[in-house]
């Protein structure tokens, strides 16, 4: 995962629910990205975020497929980060989660972003849930373009 940081749309929120389901493994690292995430989504004129907390990564794709098959949400956004052990364990929940995640939201035709950090060490955690960058900020945003874009098509 790169630092950059991508262009950023301004979004009219306004009648916008989104939800935002976060894992309380890493939970420091976790709470900034969700605060981040929440102040982006109220600054677009939205309704305050819906947060559900699941014990960790692995349990994302299942809490999101709940909200997304019995809640009304323009768009979800599932918020873990994972660090790197002695083992590949990073990888398979990394892999596995981003695979079910993206299926969820093509299936249920809701916006379902993957804001599950997988990274090497604390440090790179740190580098992108801290002030300067906080990968909050664009899982929220891209919840919002995602949700502004799904209206678009989905109303015509």
């Amino acid at each position: 995962m790169s630092l950059d940081i991508p262009s950023i749309q301004e979004i009219d929120g306004s009648g916008l629910r989104i939800a935002i389901i976060a894992s309380r493994y890493n939970e420091a690292l976790v709470d900034s990205l969700v605060r981040h995430a929440c102040a982006t989504i109220e600054a677009s004129g939205a309704d305050s975020p819906v947060i559900e907390r699941v014990p960790g990564a692995a349990e994302l794709p299942f809490a999101a497929a709940t909200l997304a098959e019995h809640s009304r949400f323009d768009a979800i956004i599932c918020i873990g980060v994972v660090i790197a052990g002695d083992t590949n364990h990073h990888e398979i929940i990394g892999d596995s989660t981003a695979s079910a995640l993206l299926d969820l939201s093509i299936a249920q035709k809701v916006p379902v972003m993957n804001g599950i950090l997988v990274v090497n060490n604390l440090a790179q955690a740190e580098a992108r849930a801290g002030q300067e960058i906080n990968r909050g900020k664009e899982f929220a945003q891209a919840a919002l373009e995602m949700a502004q874009f799904t209206k678009k098509w989905t109303t015509k």
